[in-house]
């Protein structure tokens, strides 16, 4: 009986965490959602982001160069590097 009892309350408490869980998931935005909305969000990267991002620091090569250093002195990585390169980039 206490078997049971302790198999329904970890049942429980599983089931409990993932429903917080999936309550904290945002919804997709509506098709008619603005883009600045969109791109203020930073929720992810798409691959059109990244080649507009790419094309846009071709054409200023020397900038790149030092924000490309100012993220290896600071160890960032993955979604994080790409957005602070976009920071860095758009500064004067």
């Amino acid at each position: 009986m206490l078997r049971i009892i302790a198999c329904l309350v970890a049942l429980l408490l599983v089931a409990g965490s993932v429903h917080t869980v999936s309550a904290q998931t945002t919804p997709a935005p509506a098709a008619g959602a603005a883009p600045a909305a969109a791109k203020s969000s930073r929720m992810k990267l798409t691959a059109e982001k990244l080649k507009e991002m790419k094309a846009k620091w071709l054409a200023n090569k020397g900038k790149l160069r030092a924000c490309r250093k100012e993220v290896k002195a600071k160890g960032l990585v993955g979604d994080d590097r790409w957005f602070y390169i976009g920071d860095c980039m758009d500064k004067t």
